[in-house]
């Protein structure tokens, strides 16, 4: 089906034809989720060890007795297997709490209030503070920006990650951007892999930007890998030691889609001043992370042989549910103009673009017919797509024939929507 070929006569016989397979859809009553990239069950169970792991021994390598309060950094052997995941030096990494998005929040928040080199550079005082927000992108980044108030600037993805040239531009031609959100490898949604001359330019942006500009560097996705020669991703620090802006990006990183979602580690890497002025901030707010979970972890996956072990269960496990989403794109688009999308080589979300003003009406249609999807929008700014075409698949809980059934529903309300679309124009 291509609806630049297609008569009038030819769209409103498709329009009919789909029309009656919706309603035959509609007519099942189905209840299926593509919305949030959650680990599955089977996903979660690959760390049911960790319930009793400790068999009473509380004590970490050192010594630390990890019931007791302090430590605000972070068990060493927790720094350590962060250190290894973000390529740093365990000095420059600090262990917390379950949630990354959590450091995220209490990172912007350290720069916003207080600021990362004194309160004189605190983003508060910067008239018309602004975040780039490559896109599409993560939703969940824009609620930060939003509950802080900081304007978000949008910039395109491209196959090698953000547009540069536009990057460097606008940085250059305005001293109010104070920060850039970047999810490095399998970027959310599009699954794109930074180039490492995206890298090293990302790196260099410290020498042209507002000394209290800050890169959000969120490799949520650094393990999770679904093929086994995975691209490789350029280590940020060093192109950072290289341009002589270490201050410039703090990095983020979880266990959250590793092992229990709800009960994991997250990891912040930062330049030792970053570091400093982080701490000073957090502890106010606590006298430490939960170092039982920490050390419970550490158990679990003592070191990156163990942790690649453990991800490649996981890829077994994702990977057909990928595979299912991905050959009904083919069958169903492949020849035809109605979207395009990307076969990321890890992570958790697939990227779909339908034609321009489609998407919102592809989810209402599919919702209506008891398939959920993440909101279009989601993946810009204050919920709004200029083109209205980007749709964040996420495959993973549901069974593969759930996600089948799910992908059988997404074919008719895409064909649908284009069409109806097409016909009003």
């Amino acid at each position: 089906m291509r609806l630049d070929q297609a008569t009038p006569e030819q769209l409103r016989q498709w329009e009919t034809e789909l029309a009656a397979q919706y309603q035959a859809i509609l007519d099942q009553k189905l209840n299926l989720d593509l919305t949030r990239g959650k680990p599955s069950a089977e996903q979660l169970s690959l760390s049911d060890a960790l319930d009793g792991i400790l068999a009473g021994d509380y004590k970490a390598a050192d010594g630390t007795d990890t019931r007791n309060y302090g430590g605000l950094d972070g068990i060493k052997e927790a720094r350590e297997l962060g250190a290894q995941v973000l390529g740093l030096d365990a000095a420059n990494v600090m262990a917390g709490g379950n949630s990354s998005l959590t450091m995220m929040f209490q990172a912007a928040m350290t720069g916003y209030q207080f600021g990362f080199n004194g309160v004189e550079s605190a983003w508060k005082n910067i008239d018309g503070a602004k975040f780039l927000c490559p896109v599409p992108g993560y939703d969940r980044h824009y609620t930060v920006c939003e509950q802080l108030g900081i304007e978000m600037v949008t910039v395109p993805m491209t196959a090698t990650g953000p547009d540069m040239d536009q990057v460097e531009a606008m940085i250059k031609a305005d001293q109010s951007i104070i920060g850039m959100w970047c999810v490095p490898k399998y970027s959310n949604p599009t699954g794109v892999v930074y180039s490492e001359d995206t890298v090293a330019r990302i790196a260099a942006l410290g020498k042209i930007a507002n000394p209290a500009f800050r890169v959000f560097w969120d490799n949520a996705y650094a393990v999770h890998d679904l093929m086994s020669n995975p691209p490789q991703l350029a280590n940020i620090m060093e192109a950072c030691v290289a341009a002589g802006t270490e201050d410039s990006v703090l990095q983020f990183a979880s266990t959250s889609k590793i092992t229990h979602a709800g009960a994991g580690v997250a990891f912040l890497g930062g330049s030792a001043n970053n570091l400093n002025a982080f701490r000073k901030v957090l502890g106010t707010t606590t006298i430490g992370p939960d170092k039982i979970n920490q050390l419970r972890h550490m158990k679990l996956l003592p070191n990156m042989d163990a942790l690649s072990a453990h991800m490649q269960k996981h890829a077994d496990i994702i990977n057909p549910r990928f595979e299912a989403v991905l050959s009904k794109l083919d069958a169903a688009f492949a020849d035809s103009d109605l979207g395009a999308w990307e076969k990321p080589a890890g992570g958790y979300f697939i990227s779909f673009d339908t034609q321009p003003n489609c998407a919102q009406a592809v989810v209402k249609l599919a919702a209506d017919a008891g398939v959920k999807l993440t909101p279009a929008g989601a993946t810009f700014p204050y919920g709004k797509d200029p083109e209205d075409r980007n749709i964040r698949l996420a495959p993973t809980v549901p069974s593969v024939a759930d996600v089948n059934a799910a992908m059988d529903v997404f074919e008719v309300c895409v064909k649908l929507a284009s069409v109806r679309t097409k016909l009003a124009s």
